[in-house]
């Protein structure tokens, strides 16, 4: 999954800080997606697989009973979600650092997990990428089945989650494709 050994190097720092959340399973699912992604749709990876693999790092900061009151349809406390971005930002800083990673591409990866859940707008297409790979994870099969079992859904009301996202939800046409693709698959698991 992690081709080059400075990712598996980071991948290996951040580890340990992925440990919740189901955050290990997400981040592999999410590097798939991304790899996709940049085929697609250009980016630079030296940026994009160090975010995605960073990206929810500060989760581990944040404690578990507060998690589903800061995401999914039953969020009440949203701005929990900003301290794993900023939390995230300092653990990603020091695992940049330790890997010795270049200074510019550090900026740009900071800059994207500072941010990628929170704001709305992307500020380059790298962090578009890491965004609408965040993002996919939820129509997978794993991430589909993790999702509704956290937030008490039925399969039906999953299946309606995803399709009320959908229309607007995405920054690439590619990402887009993808989430039809797999929204689709998962309608058809659920004649079964």
């Amino acid at each position: 999954m992690h081709p080059k050994p400075v990712y598996q190097k980071i991948y290996h720092l951040a580890k340990p800080h992925l440990n919740t959340r189901h955050n290990e399973v997400h981040t592999e699912i999410c590097l798939s997606f991304g790899y996709r992604l940049m085929e697609a749709e250009g980016g630079n990876e030296r940026i994009v697989i160090p975010a995605i693999i960073l990206h929810d790092v500060g989760w581990q900061k944040v404690p578990e009973e507060l998690h589903l009151k800061a995401f999914g349809p039953k969020a009440t406390l949203p701005e929990i979600t900003r301290v794993h971005e900023t939390e995230g930002v300092k653990i990603a800083k020091g695992i940049l650092d330790e890997v010795n990673y270049d200074a510019e591409a550090t900026t740009r990866i900071l800059e994207i997990i500072d941010g990628h859940d929170t704001r709305k707008q992307a500020i380059s297409l790298n962090d578009e990428i890491v965004k609408d790979a965040d993002k996919l994870w939820r129509y997978s099969k794993k991430g589909f089945y993790i999702d509704i079992e956290r937030f008490g859904e039925t399969y039906t009301q999953g299946l309606d989650r995803l399709r009320k996202d959908l229309p607007d939800y995405f920054f690439t046409d590619t990402a887009s494709t993808l989430a039809r693709k797999e929204l689709q698959k998962r309608e058809r698991e659920s004649e079964r």
